[in-house]
């Protein structure tokens, strides 16, 4: 009986037996040609409470005369480095559209971000998370222009499609053409694109296709990447006459990164990002050592605006039940903003259509848009709110609500985002306070833009340092928030979680160490009004508990009568420390 060899395995199912000897050689002397380049960063996946991600463009903030990355590092080390333990730079290479999505070279810096060395030099401060954009390519990279030409080598790294080919039953998540025409060679063809004419989807069903992005992750480890993202890696691999997302052959490779970092890097961590169904979503888990190590938590985002947008909290507790990681080598990637909009698509089962339409029509009132994706029957329905989050939540019958209102109720749902279990990914514009960039719209015509406005350096530092601000407001919040959450071994991304159900107006959840000997109660109220709550031991799973520490004041609540009563004013936020002592 032939001895069962996983990474072979893979590739027979991919590709079938005749090629996989020849191609799983290929691999290894791939991995071979890397081990010498790759610095040694850990033994295998961890994970605790320190860890947090800041998401953020290689020119969110600029300096006149400076490199973006000099200036990013510089800014960053100086504000954040206590609280912030690795920088996902969004994609920094050189691209075509859609704000560094279209590649064009995945092995070069854009020259106008700075260099490779710029980049190693932010890694000596923080770690990193690279974008690997590994569904389609820029129409004006070598790969595709090579395409055109005719030349064989990239021949079959692009999908083409027949004119009257029928694809009705492939998922679209957007209203864009998924045929699109180029004129090659040997004349005019049609070819795949996901998203957009300047995003050409790669083919897979090419071997080689693959090798060559195998090649791009381990160089970005050894370029110093402790996370690789997989940019919409749902959609790597077609079938026609399938729906072309989540298929088996995607999971597939996916699990071949995983056994080729295993081999040569087994701490970098696999980061998926899959906008879709919850259920769907944490399949990328595959069975808890196979595949990614964390997933982007989508449904939270439009769960969390829900519930501030509805003065309750029920929906999301009952959400926040529910979830469950497949072992203690995954974990979810919390967030609540990003360089793009805040999807809907995750809450399908558990928003119905009506309370989505009510968000995203508050959405428009509040200066935001709504982005569509075309359903199978030809109708369209939301896929994205385009906005600030900062603004998604604020009242649109009162447009001249204070700041000191507005950057607490924005602290509150950034409250729940670091309480929940998992790693928190925070984007800049929503650590530093920032408002939506309405004239950066107006200037691109594109909806995403609103949420990618590029800060200078002074201007904002100035902010930042004026208590009155709202930038001020937030950033001083927040870093508080971050401080106690980083203190307490409660907020292990592998501790354990309860849904306490307080009040409907509340969002509580109990975090407790994974030694059991640490925990904290998580109160957050998403009502402008105050509200009374009161907690028994028994809530807790607990015999007794004589008083409560707020990480976030230091006041210290005493037990009377087996339970602890507490008046909670309008998006206040409570940490509690329990004490049995």
């Amino acid at each position: 009986m032939k001895k069962k060899n996983g990474l072979l395995d893979h590739i027979e199912f991919l590709y079938g037996e005749d090629i996989a000897l020849d191609f799983h050689r290929k691999i290894n002397e791939l991995i071979s040609s890397y081990r010498g380049l790759i610095q040694t960063r850990g033994a295998e996946i961890t994970f605790n409470q320190e860890d947090t991600i800041l998401i953020t463009y290689p020119d969110s903030v600029t300096k006149t005369g400076e490199s973006p990355f000099r200036t990013l590092n510089i800014f960053l080390s100086k504000w954040v480095s206590e609280v912030i333990s690795t920088i996902h730079i969004l994609p920094f290479f050189p691209y075509s559209s859609d704000d560094g999505f279209s590649v064009i070279d995945y092995k070069k810096v854009n020259s106008e971000h700075g260099c490779w060395e710029d980049v190693s030099a932010l890694g000596e401060n923080f770690q990193l998370m690279f974008d690997l954009v590994l569904n389609h390519i820029s129409a004006s990279s070598k790969w595709f222009k090579g395409f055109l030409r005719g030349e064989s080598k990239y021949k079959d790294y692009f999908i083409m499609i027949k004119q009257d080919e029928d694809l009705s039953k492939v998922f679209r998540p957007r209203e864009t053409l998924l045929k699109t025409s180029v004129e090659t060679s040997t004349g005019n063809r049609l070819v795949w694109t996901t998203f957009s004419s300047d995003h050409i989807d790669l083919n897979y069903k090419n071997p080689q296709l693959l090798l060559e992005i195998i090649d791009t992750l381990l160089f970005y480890v050894s370029k110093g990447a402790d996370y690789i993202r997989l940019d919409a890696v749902a959609y790597i691999w077609k079938e026609k006459g399938t729906s072309c997302i989540h298929l088996p052959q995607a999971h597939r490779i996916v699990q071949i990164f995983r056994m080729i970092f295993d081999d040569v890097a087994p701490w970098v961590k696999i980061i998926t990002e899959t906008n879709v169904p919850h259920k769907d979503n944490i399949s990328y888990f595959g069975n808890g050592k196979n595949e990614a190590q964390l997933i982007y938590n989508f449904t939270l985002p439009p769960l969390v605006l829900h519930a501030f947008h509805t003065n309750n909290a029920e929906t999301l507790s009952r959400w926040a039940g529910s979830l469950v990681t497949s072992s203690e080598k995954t974990t979810f990637f919390n967030f609540l903003a990003s360089h793009d909009g805040i999807g809907v698509m995750p809450v399908c089962g558990i928003l119905d259509r009506k309370e989505v339409e009510a968000m995203a029509n508050r959405v428009e009132l509040l200066n935001g848009s709504v982005s569509y994706k075309d359903n199978a029957d030809g109708s369209k329905s939301p896929y994205e709110l385009n906005i600030n989050y900062l603004d998604a939540l604020c009242d649109p019958e009162n447009p001249n609500e204070a700041d000191a209102i507005i950057a607490k109720r924005f602290l509150a749902s950034q409250a729940i985002m670091l309480a929940l279990k998992g790693v928190p990914g925070i984007y800049f514009h929503s650590l530093f306070g920032s408002r939506g960039w309405i004239d950066g719209v107006k200037s691109t015509g594109r909806a995403r833009t609103i949420n990618r406005e590029k800060l200078q350096l002074d201007s904002l530092e100035e902010d930042l340092t004026n208590n009155r601000s709202l930038r001020n407001l937030v950033f001083s919040g927040y870093k508080a928030l971050l401080t106690a959450r980083t203190s307490s071994s409660a907020f292990h991304p592998n501790g354990k979680q309860k849904v306490l159900h307080l009040h409907k107006g509340i969002f509580s959840i109990l975090r407790t160490s994974p030694d059991g000997k640490t925990s904290v109660i998580c109160i957050h109220n998403v009502q402008n009004k105050r509200l009374e709550v009161k907690i028994l031991p028994s809530d807790l799973g607990i015999d007794q508990m004589k008083k409560v520490k707020d990480l976030l004041s230091d006041n210290i609540y005493f037990v009377e009568e087996d339970t602890v009563k507490f008046l909670v004013e309008p998006y206040m936020v409570l940490w509690l420390e329990v004490g049995i002592d």
